[in-house]
């Protein structure tokens, strides 16, 4: 199995080109989503990027993207409201989450007891059961599997707060580690791997882009960002290019509220798409150094 905070070991033979995809909720699959198909729009194609990290929301799509969906097809569905159906409306609304979120960041001691304070309340929380909520990732996944070995899923110990980075080889199945990597704290149930239970692999970063260390040009694509996506972008080292793409004010204003309510889809895939081929020069400068 990779090593659970080990990022050197994620990417063998100097891979070239990595696609980092960060968390941001439902509302951050839909972005993902449509600024893919914008980039492939405009003639600028990065799903065949040599490595995939995956966080939460970006498990999601970096799952499906691995699996060979077709773009389109997946944009369908995120504005397709017959298919709302399959995803669930979060139990508790995004400012009441804040608000029990919101001293574990100002009393944690370090990021350590931040991870682990976070762990507690998912393990606590009154949430849907856990064959409940694979249900919603079994349906947005529809019978993929591993495939290769370029995809990586991020999750987190609920119970110790380490990082643990999924891949072909962790003998997990697909579901239940973009289920874990989605469970979000105090939303969504921790969910059981190997006897151990896990959360969401934004609560050890927002993107994870460390683990894209060893490629030579990396696109970040972050629906949420905080001081981790420019601190490990820095981190990656000299000489390597990195573009990051975070929601611009149309986005922005096309998540709303809350980016964990299914309502969020279609404005946030729709915004995402033209943000896509607004970017789509800079990112076809990248895929081309």
């Amino acid at each position: 199995m990779p090593d659970p905070g080990g990022p050197a070991e994620t990417v063998a033979g100097g891979r070239r080109f990595g696609l980092v995809l960060g968390g941001g909720g439902v509302a951050g699959v839909a972005w993902h989503t449509g600024v893919l198909c914008g980039l492939a729009d405009a003639g600028v194609d990065v799903t065949s990027a040599d490595l995939l990290v995956g966080t939460s929301a970006g498990a999601t799509v970096a799952a499906q993207v691995a699996g060979g969906r077709a773009l389109d097809e997946l944009f369908t569905r995120q504005v397709d409201p017959t298919t709302l159906a399959t995803e669930l409306r979060p139990g508790i609304p995004m400012a009441e989450l804040w608000e029990l979120m919101a001293p574990i960041y100002t009393e944690a001691t370090d990021d350590a007891d931040r991870r682990k304070r976070l762990g507690a309340l998912a393990l606590s929380a009154d949430t849907v059961e856990e064959p409940v909520r694979r249900r919603v990732i079994e349906a947005r996944l529809e019978g993929l599997d591993w495939v290769g070995d370029r995809l990586r899923v991020v999750v987190v110990g609920a119970a110790t707060g380490d990082r643990r980075v999924l891949d072909a080889s962790s003998g997990v199945d697909l579901v239940d580690a973009v289920t874990a990597s989605c469970a979000v704290p105090g939303v969504w149930p921790p969910v059981t791997i190997d006897g151990s239970r896990y959360i969401d692999g934004g609560v050890w970063s927002v993107a994870n882009v460390d683990l894209a260390v060893g490629c030579h040009r990396v696109l970040v694509l972050a629906p949420l960002v905080d001081p981790t996506v420019h601190d490990d972008i820095a981190g990656l080292g000299d000489g390597v290019r990195v573009e990051l793409v975070a929601p611009d004010d149309a986005s922005v204003a096309a998540f709303g509220a809350d980016v964990l309510d299914p309502v969020s889809r279609e404005p946030s895939a729709r915004a995402g798409r033209v943000q896509g081929r607004d970017v789509a020069r800079r990112v076809a400068a990248l895929v081309a150094d």
